[in-house]
């Protein structure tokens, strides 16, 4: 199937591993792969089985990152598996703390900048709704939330 295929399975577990995947997570990966494989060619030609074989483990590598960091840490418990995925009240505190920053830099603005940049925003409107909310022209819009930005983004620096 294969040639080398001790060489081939030993390249795509270095890659996965120097992808940030423990020995254990590779094996089982490089495990899977090798299954996909053979099952693909159950019923089609593979014209690189090595290639083939890395560009699966790869694909399976990426989706396990994607699942756990979509889905939360779980941990299995008498087979039983329970996500948790509120976050850490580190988490909450420097949110927190982003927020009050966040007021400060807002009320620091003024009253017309403050509405402007709030109604983009947060409201969603666009430039031109704004504009003519406020019987301003768009160049006008787009200088009051361009001000706004660079205001939150020197008082946020550092966040």
């Amino acid at each position: 199937m294969v040639k080398n295929l001790q060489t081939v399975l030993s390249r795509v577990r270095a890659a996965l591993m120097r992808r940030g995947r423990t020995r254990h997570d590779a094996d089982d990966l490089v495990q899977e792969a090798w299954v996909r494989l053979a099952c693909f060619q159950r019923s089609q030609t593979v014209a690189e089985p090595a290639a083939f074989l890395m560009r699966a483990a790869l694909n399976l590598s990426i989706d396990g990152y994607r699942a756990a960091r979509n889905h939360g840490e779980q941990v299995l418990l008498e087979e039983t598996m329970l996500v948790d995925s509120t976050p850490t009240a580190e988490t909450i505190l420097l949110a927190r703390e982003r927020i009050a920053r966040l007021s400060v830099c807002l009320a620091g603005l003024d009253a017309k900048t403050r509405r402007i940049f709030l109604a983009h925003r947060v409201d969603g409107m666009t430039y031109l709704e704004i504009a003519r909310d406020n019987s301003l022209s768009v160049s006008a819009v787009e200088k009051h939330i361009a001000k706004a930005m660079l205001v939150i983004t020197r008082s946020m620096e550092g966040w």
